[in-house]
């Protein structure tokens, strides 16, 4: 992530004794204190105190990285702390800094801790209103009233983007996510192929060695290079989508790394919706690999393949615990395939790559165990992914984009949005329309596949830079379309289900990708046979697991749904079914 630039926040009456003539300094970014408003002003004082005291003395951030921060995660304290712990190395001694004027920033921050020590011991603390009424301290928390109008907009190129796309021989582009059971090697596989393929630098990496050494967690840091939020690095889970990229001789990769634990199944979901193939980690240690086919081993594979996901790579992972054991790796093959085959996955479309996360082998180079792995002779784990084709591209449906992240790059481009066009194409320059809000927005820059360009089209990961829209109206989950062809909100709709448990009338959540809505299974219409799809039984009282069946799903609100979009239905944590909107 490139370091975001922001000025200094500037003050108003409390410092008159300054000459009212002097302006404060430019930022890099070219905005001015005095652009921000007051509420703004307000949030970034009280923030950057928290994001100091969270940073504790072995972090060594100026005020000025502080408040890039904070602008560019709209405030968010925790997502900025994280940014700078990843930014900034650990000192264990601070540097003295010459004794210079106290800046007009430190003494308002001074005043500022001051008084929040002060108003947290009294009860009657006097508040400043938002604009909503929310109040904290006397300081406001909201910046719903932040104006992000701005008419500097691109123009319009009116590119033909699917002859540009031919035109451009493009290197093939490829998205994977990453899922399997909670602990069984994940983010450390990816880390370590990050680290070998030199995507990650030895300083680095020496970095996140001692960081994870501190704590007592040192074979965490090969995970810690896709786990980079605090929480996750403290609990030792993967807990969000975590993202990264990279480039083989023939195709470049972005990883979606999924967490495990089942409590996180709702990202996960997210991670699948975004990917073009999936690679399932399995533990091929004693008990583990048998618990997590009881767990989320199973429960990931249903859903990857429900999402429509057909080319699955199945990373056979810590061969090492069990000395490269060729009966282990074939006992582990023969089980999950028979499961893989039942869940959907052609038997042409599955690979089994042995390989072991923490010492690297094989997976960009050969085993170094020539003794006990002399039996595989097959490929690495980098050069099967290479061999997996991407999905075909949808160029000639209407543009489906559906937002995975919504932040702010810089003062130049206020709102940001990154996610995967699932359909269709899109230009710098062109007006777009957000579901399920019904608001515009016109796309001033973009890039595509971590690259500045001036399209994007269907199959790649584009950051879409949007003037003239407020951020309240982009959520993860939306989806962007062109105006004329804007898919519809719905409340109710019929869907084609593979009952994954005991599905009946019941209340559930509606996933769609990142986004997910409160509903209720209203009706089960009929049970269907596997194979014709003709009817076997109608309107059922229940539908068994392993069934596939018609049912009405009716939803609290609207939410953007269209023929054939893939959602999951899932209640109390648990997953219940999958399958496809009919009408």
């Amino acid at each position: 992530m490139s370091n975001r630039r922001v000025k200094a926040v500037g003050y108003e009456d409390d410092y008159d004794e300054y000459e009212e003539e002097e302006e404060y300094e430019d930022g890099e970014d070219g905005r001015t204190a005095n652009e921000l408003s007051a509420e703004d002003q307000e949030l970034m004082l009280l923030n950057t105190v928290k994001v100091k005291s969270l940073l504790g003395e072995d972090f060594i951030a100026t005020d000025q990285e502080i408040q890039d921060a904070l602008w560019h995660y709209f405030y968010d304290v925790e997502k900025s702390v994280t940014y700078l712990k990843n930014l900034k190395r650990p000192f264990t001694t601070p540097k003295k800094s010459k004794e210079n004027p106290v800046s007009r920033f430190d003494q308002a921050t001074h005043a500022a801790e001051a008084n929040i020590k002060h108003t947290e011991g009294k009860s009657n603390t006097s508040t400043a209103k938002s604009k909503n009424g929310t109040v904290v301290n006397g300081v406001t928390k909201d910046v719903a009233g932040m104006s992000v109008k701005d008419s500097s907009t691109s123009k319009h190129k009116n590119l033909n983007v699917v002859e540009e796309f031919k035109k451009a021989n493009m290197k093939a582009a490829a998205s994977f996510v990453v899922v399997g059971h909670v602990d069984h090697g994940k983010s450390t596989l990816m880390g370590r192929l990050l680290y070998d393929l030199k995507v990650v630098d030895e300083a680095s990496m020496e970095r996140l060695r001692r960081e994870s050494k501190k704590i007592g967690k040192s074979s965490f840091a090969l995970a810690w290079v896709m786990d980079a939020t605090t929480d996750e690095r403290e609990r030792g889970v993967t807990v969000d989508i975590a993202t990264n990229h990279f480039e083989t001789e023939k195709t470049r990769f972005t990883i979606l790394d999924a967490p495990g634990h089942q409590d996180f199944i709702p990202n996960m979901i997210a991670g699948a919706s975004q990917a073009d193939f999936a690679v399932l980690v399995i533990d091929a240690s004693t008990n583990s690999f048998e618990s997590g086919l009881r767990g989320q081993t199973r429960e990931h594979a249903m859903l990857v393949r429900s999402m429509g996901v057909q080319r699955l790579i199945v990373a056979v992972n810590k061969m090492d615990m069990c000395d490269w054991s060729h009966d282990r790796f074939t006992e582990i093959q023969q089980q999950m395939s028979r499961f893989l085959e039942i869940a959907g996955f052609a038997s042409s479309s599955i690979s089994f790559i042995p390989c072991a996360g923490l010492t690297g082998d094989n997976i960009t180079k050969p085993v170094t165990d020539i003794q006990n792995a002399a039996w595989y002779t097959g490929p690495t784990l980098v050069s099967e992914l290479d061999n997996a084709e991407p999905t075909k591209r949808a160029l000639d449906k209407p543009l489906r984009m559906t937002i995975s992240e919504v932040f702010r790059t810089s003062p130049n481009n206020p709102i940001s949005v990154s996610g995967k066009l699932d359909a269709g194409s899109l230009q710098a320059g062109d007006t777009v329309t957000i579901m399920p809000s019904s608001e515009r927005a016109i796309v001033k820059s973009l890039t595509a596949d971590n690259y500045p360009a001036d399209w994007a089209v269907a199959g790649q990961i584009a950051v879409l830079n949007l003037a003239d829209i407020d951020p309240i109206h982009l959520k993860h989950g939306d989806i962007i379309c062109h105006p004329s062809t804007a898919i519809k909100n719905i409340k109710s709709f019929t869907a084609k289900i593979l009952a994954i448990d005991h599905v009946m009338p019941m209340f559930v959540e509606v996933h769609r990708g990142p986004l997910h809505v409160a509903g209720k299974i209203s009706g089960l219409v009929a049970t269907l046979d596997k194979a014709s799809g003709n009817v076997v039984r109608k309107k059922p009282k229940v539908i068994q697991p392993g069934a596939v069946a018609r049912v009405i799903v009716e939803l609290e609100r609207e939410m953007p749904l269209e023929a054939p979009s893939k959602v999951i239905l899932r209640s109390e944590g648990r997953t219940v079914a999958a399958g496809l909107v009919e009408e």
